[in-house]
This record gives structure tokens, C-alpha cells and sequence, in this order.
């Protein structure tokens, strides 16, 4: 087996070719192709599936059950101004023991180091009690609507059932490891029109004032206590992200008014029922509106089993940490991979610079993430 500084090295050298690779969303730039010979290499069978403008790579180890998956995104978010960045952010470079460059964190270190993780696996000559695979999607940073979800529709159409995955979303702190998430609330976002009649802000009986009529639907649904929460998820939370309405002159009561909110809901809620709840308060208010709906994902938890196991016995072998099961943050691919019946974990590198100028990441977090993957995979297939 190759020695800890060979697998700093290789997970290193792996991390700084992909963050070359300017893979914007939804860009892949060749990190596929990059990964999938090091697979083929391995003896995995690689499938090339393409939706619209975006690439995803299934690939498989082994026709029996059950099957590990490792999951993650080749694209990353756009760059910003340049020029406020200390480095160029596609040219990984190393400095104070930390990574740089855009995706360095989230998400081409953990890529990096799954990959190794499984060559260092592969090496030590273990036959595997089922077997192993890699689901990549450029589709990740975007609207997610042709990457992971499009994957695992396919797989589930064909009959291939996943049994347990590792998403490499960067979770950890400041201790790799120290954080794993093991579920995901729901977003649910709402894109809703009040319609008013315009009028002379002098003549209000001659017309309509939206705003003033979705005021108090709206101060009813921001103060209504949706649930409690429970044991995993914290309370369910309703927010107004943006308002338009008028034409901008102070005379004129505008035609209409728009509203965005966000639901992030817990596994309390339904989505179904969440916007039956809205419709009823917009119903009882007797206003002329319409709303529009869109789903980014219910919500999914890994409460138990075989992968939690598995993870918390290896963080605590190579990290010597006992980590927290969160479901807080954001979403992720997680969402897409969970309701077809998967353990889903995410466990990844320090998050603290995801998405900003100057995104890095220790080496130390890669190094320690190769030993942490291989050893998951040891313990569910050997």
C-alpha cells in the first residue's frame, strides 16, 4: 500500500489538474475525462451520460450488490473580479500548507481524494463484497436539472439500485471530520403575483393597491410558527427574499406586486402541504393572485445504518474525531440521490472559503479525506 506521503502527493497532484481545468458551471473542461482514465485504469466501466449542456460520468466496479458510491460535482462557481484575487484561480497554487484556486474545497479536493482513496483500496488486493462507483455531474453549482437528478432517474429505470453513498460536499471545520452531514432540509420556492389596478396615488378609490392588500397575508404567513422542529431538523423557516412593484414614480399605485420567498422545511413539512398552507392565507385574504412553484428538493435524512457506522468508526480511527450529524447548510445532490432508497452521507474538507475569493483548502484535509474515504470503503466491502 502506498505510504502517507505518497497519498498526500497523489491526491495533491490530482486536486491541482483539476482545479487547472476552468470547469465553470455548467463547463466540466475535461475533469471527467481526467477522473474517468484514472477509473477505466482501475477496471471500472465508465458511461458518458450527457443532458442538454452538461456531463456526467457513471462509473462502476463490480455487477453485484451492495453498491458504495462516491458522488460529487466537476463544475464550480464563477471566478468573480479577478483582480481581487491573491492568486489566479485556476492555477492551484500551494502556499502555507494550504491549496488554492477555485473548487479547491468545493468540490475537486474531495474528487481527488475519492479517487486516490479507492487506487490506495484497490492496491492492498482485497476482494470487494460488492461493488464500487463514481457519479459526476458538471451540474451541481447550477440549476440542477441535468445532472445528478438525470443520473439517478436512469439508474433507477434500468434497475440499478445504489445502497450507500458519500457525497464529497466540504463539511468539516477545522478538524476533518469534525461535522458530516446526514440529511438536508427542503427548499421549496414561491414566485408570487398580487394583482392590483394602477391609479393616481391622488385617485385611490379609482384603483387597486397590490402592496397594501399582500401586506397581511404576508406579515401572517413571516410570524406563523410552522413546526417545532424535531430531533435532526430545526424548525421549518419561511423568508421573503425579494419585492418589485411600481414604476418607480412616488404618484402611481402600481399594477401589481411580485414576491420570491423560500421555504426551508424540515422533515415535519411535505411540500404539498406547505403550499396548500400558503394558498389557504392567500385565499381567506381575498386577493386577485397567482403563484408559481418550484421545488429544489424535499428534505432526506440518514438517521442509522450500515454507512453512519462505517463513517463515524473511520473518523475516529484517522482523525481521532467523534463527528457531529448535521443537517444544516444549504442543499445539495444529496436531495436527487436519497429518495431512491441510499444511505446518504456528505463528508469533505474544511468549508470556511466555499464559493469566495480566495477559496483554499489544507492539504493535511485532502491527505486525511483519502485515508477517511479508503477506509469507509474498507470497512462496507471487505
Amino acid at each position: 500500500m502506498p505510504t502517507t506521503e505518497d497519498r498526500t502527493a497523489a491526491v495533491l497532484h490530482l486536486a491541482q489538474a483539476l482545479i487547472r481545468r476552468p470547469s465553470v458551471t455548467p463547463d466540466d473542461a475535461g475533469c471527467q475525462d481526467l477522473i474517468g482514465a484514472r477509473l477505466e485504469a482501475l477496471g471500472f466501466r465508465l458511461e458518458s451520460m450527457r443532458f442538454g449542456a452538461v456531463d456526467n460520468l457513471w462509473a462502476r466496479l463490480g455487477d453485484s450488490g451492495p453498491l458504495l458510491v462516491f458522488a460529487g460535482h466537476t463544475d464550480v462557481v464563477p471566478t468573480g473580479e479577478l483582480d481581487a484575487w491573491t492568486r489566479d484561480p485556476f492555477a492551484a497554487e500551494i502556499s502555507q500548507d494550504m491549496l488554492h484556486g477555485r473548487g479547491a474545497a468545493d468540490m475537486k479536493g474531495s474528487l481527488a481524494a475519492m479517487v486516490v482513496a479507492v487506487e490506495a483500496l484497490l492496491a492492498e488486493g482485497r476482494p470487494l463484497k460488492g461493488s464500487l462507483g463514481f457519479l459526476l455531474t458538471s451540474d451541481e453549482e447550477g440549476p440542477a436539472r441535468d445532472g445528478t437528478v438525470r443520473v439517478m432517474n436512469t439508474l433507477a429505470e434500468r434497475g440499478e439500485h445504489i445502497d450507500w453513498c458519500v457525497v464529497g460536499e466540504p463539511s468539516s471545520g477545522e478538524v476533518l471530520g469534525d461535522l458530516v452531514r446526514v440529511g438536508r432540509r427542503g427548499s421549496l420556492n414561491g414566485t408570487l403575483r398580487v394583482q392590483g389596478i394602477q391609479g393616481h396615488v391622488a385617485y385611490p378609490h379609482l384603483a387597486r393597491n397590490p402592496l397594501h392588500q399582500a401586506l397581511a397575508p404576508l406579515d401572517e404567513l413571516v410570524h406563523r410558527q410552522w413546526d417545532e422542529g424535531n430531533d435532526f431538523f430545526p424548525p421549518t423557516s419561511f423568508q421573503i427574499s425579494n419585492i418589485q412593484a411600481g414604476t418607480g414614480a412616488t404618484n402611481v399605485i402600481p399594477g401589481h406586486v411580485d414576491v420570491l420567498f423560500n421555504f426551508r422545511f424540515c422533515t415535519e413539512q411535505t411540500a404539498a402541504g406547505l403550499q396548500a398552507a400558503v394558498e389557504q392565507v392567500l385565499d381567506a385574504a381575498g386577493i386577485d393572485y397567482s403563484i408559481d412553484w418550484q421545488l429544489s428538493g424535499e428534505p432526506f435524512l440518514t438517521a442509522h445504518g450500515p454507512l453512519i457506522e462505517a463513517v463515524r468508526a473511520t473518523l475516529a480511527e484517522v482523525a481521532g474525531v467523534d463527528p457531529e450529524l448535521s443537517t444544516g447548510g444549504g442543499t445539495s445532490d444529496g436531495r436527487f440521490i436519497a429518495p431512491h432508497g441510499v444511505e446518504v452521507v456528505e463528508l469533505g474538507p474544511c468549508n470556511a472559503t466555499i464559493h469566495q475569493i480566495d477559496e483554499r483548502v489544507p492539504i493535511a484535509h485532502l491527505a486525511a479525506l483519502v485515508d477517511a474515504y479508503a477506509g469507509i470503503a474498507r470497512r462496507l466491502l471487505t
